[in-house]
C-alpha cells in the first residue's frame, strides 16, 4: 500500500491551512449564499462546492486538470463559464430578494435544496483557480520514490477538501447567523439578500481576471 511520508503530510497541512483559512473566492461565494438563502442554504452550497472540488481533485490526479491548467484555451473557457454562472446566481439573488420572509429566512425550502447543491457544485467544478492550485501544489508533496503517485495526489487533494469544507461551512454558518439577526426586519433581510447577490456578481467579475499559470 502506497503511503505518503508523515513529513510530507505535515508540510502539506501547514501550507494548506493558511490558504484555506484566509477568506478567498469560495468563502466569499458561500457568505453571499448564506446572506441570500440563510444558514442551511450556505451549508448546502458548501457541500455542493466541496463536491465540485473533489471532482477537480480526481481530474488532476488522472491528468485532465493538468491539460486544463496548461491549455490557455481550455483554462479560459472554464474561467468564463464559472464567472458567468456566479454572475447569474448573483442576478437571481437580487431578482428574488423579496421572496424571503422572516419566517422562512433561516432555511431554504426542502424541494429547492437539491437545486442549491447543484449550483454550489457547478461553482466548485468550474473554479479554474482551484484547478491551477491542485496542479501546481499537490505534486510538490508527493513522494515519487514511493510509487502510487495518483493515489498520493488523491489523498492530498481529499485532505485539502476535508479541511476546506469544515472552514467554509463555518463561514457559511456565521453569515447565516448574521442573516437571522437581520431577518427580524423584512426590509433588512431584503437588503441583505441583495447584498449577497451583489457579492456574487462582484466575485464573478473578479474571477475573470484570474491569470493563466503561463501568464
Amino acid at each position: 500500500m502506497t503511503a505518503i511520508p508523515t513529513s510530507n503530510l505535515i508540510a502539506f497541512v501547514l501550507v494548506a491551512l493558511p490558504i484555506i483559512l484566509i477568506p478567498g473566492p469560495s468563502v466569499l461565494f458561500l457568505i453571499g449564499r448564506s446572506l441570500s438563502l440563510g444558514k442551511m442554504g450556505g451549508i448546502i452550497s458548501s457541500l455542493g462546492n466541496a463536491t465540485g472540488g473533489v471532482v477537480l481533485v480526481f481530474a488532476v490526479a488522472f491528468g485532465v486538470g493538468t491539460v486544463i491548467a496548461q491549455s490557455v484555451v481550455a483554462f479560459t473557457i472554464v474561467k468564463y463559464l464559472g464567472a458567468a454562472y456566479l454572475i447569474y446566481l448573483g442576478v437571481q439573488a437580487i431578482r428574488h430578494r423579496n421572496d424571503h420572509t422572516a419566517t422562512d429566512a433561516a432555511a431554504p425550502r426542502v424541494r429547492s435544496r437539491w437545486r442549491i447543491f447543484r449550483q454550489g457544485f457547478v461553482v466548485g467544478i468550474t473554479n479554474p483557480k482551484a484547478t491551477v492550485f491542485f496542479v501546481a501544489v499537490l505534486p510538490q508533496f508527493v513522494s515519487f520514490g514511493a510509487g502510487g503517485v495518483q493515489v498520493q495526489l488523491l489523498v492530498l487533494g481529499l485532505l485539502f477538501m476535508a479541511i476546506a469544507v469544515v472552514s467554509d461551512t463555518s463561514w457559511a454558518v456565521a453569515a447565516g447567523f448574521a442573516r437571522d439577526w437581520f431577518a427580524r426586519s423584512p426590509q433588512r433581510i431584503t437588503t441583505l439578500s441583495a447584498i449577497g447577490g451583489i457579492a456574487l456578481i462582484a466575485l464573478g467579475v473578479g474571477s475573470l481576471f484570474i491569470p493563466h499559470a503561463s501568464e
